[in-house]
């Protein structure tokens, strides 16, 4: 897995859907320092947790890679 890329791409579609970090975390179930820690390439999310987060940015998670 890419996490730079993973990361970096959250980031982005987050910010086009005009989301905050609080408000992907408040529909993820998850604390926002985890969504950060994700874009900053400090954690990695697992698959149900990509899955949740794709869900909330209404992407598929292949999106997320590209």
């Amino acid at each position: 897995m890419d996490n730079v890329k993973l990361g970096t791409n959250i980031r982005r579609i987050r910010k086009e859907k005009g989301m905050s970090q609080v408000q992907l975390a408040c529909k993820i179930f998850k604390a926002n320092t985890y969504i950060c820690d994700i874009e900053m390439n400090r954690a990695i999310p697992s698959l149900k947790t990509l899955i949740k987060i794709a869900d909330a940015l209404e992407v598929t998670v292949p999106e997320l890679f590209q």
